[in-house]
């Protein structure tokens, strides 16, 4: 099996829908855990996901105490599947929850940024940032002049607003071929990214193209 094959089971065409949630929600995981600064939540596909685990942990519970070998059998199938999920769904969370944690107020103050936060998402980022506040005015900042209290100070062109370093390099591989090159912002360097290449590069040039689904982070 060579790289198109690879390409072609990930594009996902003539899958049952599981399968390709599976494959859809791995990707979004790997991404999530490649990319420097939080990315869109994907919606669509957790409904979907979260439902499914719902479903399965019912049938479950259903046949706990069935004695039937088919029937065992078939409860082993699901659990395996269901853990697969779970783990999944849990380690994409918690990678969401880390960067929230440590860009929570980039990320409430950034209208993009924020835009990409499901509800839950958000309201755990509003109440993280309340207590951090409470908590350092407690603290210290009461100790401080008034107008030196601020955590989002940008007095002397200098923020004091953590962001992520979206110059971090990724591995990126082409998922379609792209036809305008690829530049990196302060070089000289382009390049064009092709159905299949792989590139180390900086996060910004091709966030683009990762969140437009013409590439993905590996």
């Amino acid at each position: 099996m060579d790289i198109d094959d690879i390409l072609a089971e990930v594009s996902g065409h003539g899958l049952p829908l599981e399968t390709q949630d599976l494959q859809e929600l791995t990707r979004a995981w790997v991404t999530e855990r490649s990319a420097p600064e939080l990315l869109p939540w994907p919606s669509a596909l957790m409904e979907r996901v979260l439902n499914r685990i719902h479903q399965q942990i019912e049938v479950v519970e259903e046949q706990v105490g069935n004695m039937d070998p088919k029937t065992n059998f078939r409860l082993i199938i699901i659990q395996t599947e269901l853990e697969r999920f779970k783990f999944l769904v849990r380690s994409f969370l918690r990678t969401r929850i880390a960067k929230i944690d440590k860009h929570t107020l980039h990320i409430l103050t950034s209208p993009t940024q924020s835009a990409r936060l499901s509800e839950p998402e958000r309201q755990y980022a509003t109440n993280h940032q309340a207590l951090l506040q409470a908590h350092y005015q407690s603290s210290f900042l009461a100790q401080f002049p008034t107008s030196l209290q601020r955590l989002d100070d940008t007095a002397g062109g200098i923020s004091m607003i953590e962001q992520p370093d979206v110059d971090t390099a990724v591995f990126v591989r082409g998922l379609r071929d792209i036809d305008e090159p690829i530049i990196v912002e302060g070089t000289d360097i382009d390049f064009e990214l092709r159905r299949g290449d792989v590139y180390v590069v900086r996060w910004s040039a091709v966030r683009e193209w990762v969140l437009s689904g013409d590439a993905e982070l590996i």
